[in-house]
């Protein structure tokens, strides 16, 4: 969530030359938008389009231009000025087929409802087939959701559908030097759920209209069971950006859920190689389940602004990737002082990705004018984080599993934590003086810290921790009378494949909680901490994990 400079890219030379501009690229608050008219208008046309058949989606008049293979969208279809408001459908292409796009594309009008507009409670549907292919080629085209529209991207184990860089095809890669973070903007879903970016008189007065980080559109409302739609067997890779002109934290993230509420569905849900957090919750409600988070730049799961939600299943894994074109990280400079100095990585660099696994702030304003939106609250089992020594690309924030800050709270089942090296001194749980505030209403239960290095900064809780805490050892809080454990770094916790919980170990001693004393019927009933069983090998869940991993560690 934090970061202080604008991340740069320098383009090689053959990139240089198409572009006519010489010099870095340098991230900004529009989205791009590089795309030709090349829409078919079939108004008064009786020319067929290639193969007789154009399988192209169609927005009244216009569709996509078909080349035998790929559709593609020109600015008059999708764009940062156009919103569409009707409903849009994707279809799987043959022979993987991809539907491309220069600039955003904007379902739903967005309103601020202070002004002379009204927020469509039922507004459009965005519908994408299993194994349709969705590529942006600028580095912040996204797909916006508004205020009561909908996505419905459901795909299946077989055909998932995969939101992605035009780099990651060989025949729409102009420049050829492949795919990386930051190639394009990723997903922004706005609710009408609540968050405490707004008042309590605003959101009764209807005029909650909170603003979205990044490209600026409004969220929020009074309805935590809002139905943004769903989104299912999905990748989104090679997404998010670096902080805009509102600096640090304005930033794009792989899947931003602004005020989303508990109607929206999120299940299995990879996303690789982000260039800011991986899902990051802003109030609302929504849940999510069997999630796998890679190599994503920033944190694997942000919660903020009140998030009340539930998520079962996460695995995030900390990497790293190798640049594919020369990579400048600016200096950051604090408060006059200069704590990191430029750096410039040639194409071929490992770079470490990865800063929390999980960074959980509570609130973003708090007091008597916000009593209808608590700081978040969240219900999480069965997470699997595996953090490394580095220290992340962009900002130089270390790797760790979790981080809590602003009034935080929050139950967490079954979770394991992995790390197994801190010679660079990173390490896996942090607090910040704020994140302490209610640590009396912040448990684990059933889980292992498997973490040679454990506690960042002082050891006990301080003077902003309640009462009865404070001077506590903060791994007494932890281990919560044996409910936890804490096993060190060299524990045998992870079968080969290196995201599994190896259920014979020796090391885990602790109990799994089988979730059934939630009384919830949105947490399946399990035997083992962590998000993977070593036993569970024929289901959809390890299939899934076991692609993601891979794909990731091959990429």
């Amino acid at each position: 969530m934090k970061l202080k400079q604008i991340f740069q890219v320098s383009i090689v030379a053959g990139a240089l030359a198409l572009a006519g501009c010489g010099g870095d690229i340098n991230v900004t608050p529009t989205v791009n938008d590089n795309s030709i008219d090349n829409s078919t208008n079939n108004s008064g046309n009786t020319t067929p389009p290639v193969g007789d058949t154009n399988p192209c989606a169609t927005r009244g008049d216009l569709q996509g231009a078909f080349d035998g293979q790929d559709c593609s969208y020109s600015a008059a279809f999708a764009s940062k000025n156009v919103e569409v408001t009707e409903d849009l459908t994707f279809a799987e292409l043959e022979s993987d087929g991809v539907h491309v796009f220069s600039g955003a594309l904007l379902i739903g009008k967005d309103c601020n409802t202070t002004t002379s507009c009204t927020v469509a409670a039922n507004g459009p549907t965005l519908t994408i087939a299993a194994g349709a292919n969705l590529a942006f080629d600028s580095g912040e085209a996204i797909i916006r959701v508004a205020r009561g529209a909908k996505i419905n991207a459901v795909g299946t184990i077989d055909k998932p559908i995969n939101f992605t860089s035009t780099n990651a095809y060989d025949r729409l890669d102009v420049v050829g030097d492949g795919p990386q973070f930051a190639d394009w903007g990723g997903i922004i879903i706005n609710g009408f759920g609540i968050t405490n970016q707004c008042t309590d008189v605003s959101r009764d007065a209807g005029t909650c209209n909170a603003p979205t980080e990044g490209v600026l559109s409004h969220f929020g409302g009074n309805d935590n069971t809002d139905n943004s739609g769903t989104i299912q067997y999905a990748k989104i890779w090679y997404a998010g950006s670096g902080p805009k002109t509102g600096g640090a934290g304005d930033d794009l993230n792989s899947l931003t859920l602004n005020g989303v509420g508990s109607g929206t569905s999120f299940d299995y849900i990879h996303i690789h190689q982000g260039f800011d957090d991986g899902i990051e919750f802003f109030g609302g409600a929504a849940t999510l389940k069997h999630i796998v988070v890679t190599d994503t730049q920033d944190d694997g799961i942000d919660i903020d602004g009140g998030w009340q939600g539930k998520a079962q299943f996460i695995v995030v894994k900390h990497g790293t990737v190798k640049s594919k074109k020369e990579v400048i990280s600016p200096a950051i400079v604090e408060n006059g002082v200069e704590e990191k100095p430029e750096e410039i990585f040639p194409a071929g660099t490992p770079l470490f990705m990865g800063n929390n696994g999980f960074e959980t702030d509570g609130e973003k304003n708090s007091g008597a004018e916000y009593s209808q939106a608590p700081a978040s609250n969240p219900i999480i089992a069965n997470v699997t984080v595996i953090t490394t020594d580095g220290k992340s690309l962009r900002d130089g924030d270390p790797s760790q599993a979790f981080k809590f800050d602003d009034a935080i709270k929050g139950m967490y089942y079954n979770v394991l934590m992995v790390k197994n090296d801190g010679t660079n001194g990173t390490d896996c749980v942090q607090f910040k003086s704020d994140g302490e505030k209610n640590a009396d209403t912040l448990s684990f239960t059933s889980s292992a810290m498997a973490c040679i290095n454990e506690f960042k900064g002082d050891s006990v809780f301080g003077s902003k921790a309640p009462v009865a805490l404070q001077g506590t050892a903060k791994t007494d809080w932890f281990d919560n009378s044996g409910a936890n454990e804490r096993i060190g770094g060299n524990a045998s916790v992870l079968v080969a494949n290196g995201f599994a919980t190896n259920t014979s170990s020796t090391d885990i001693t602790v109990t799994a909680n089988d979730l059934s004393s939630l009384n919830d019927s949105f947490f399946e009933t399990v035997s083992h901490v962590g998000a993977v069983s070593d036993q569970d090998t024929g289901s959809d869940w390890y299939k899934w994990v076991e692609t993601a991993i891979t794909a990731a560690d091959l990429d």
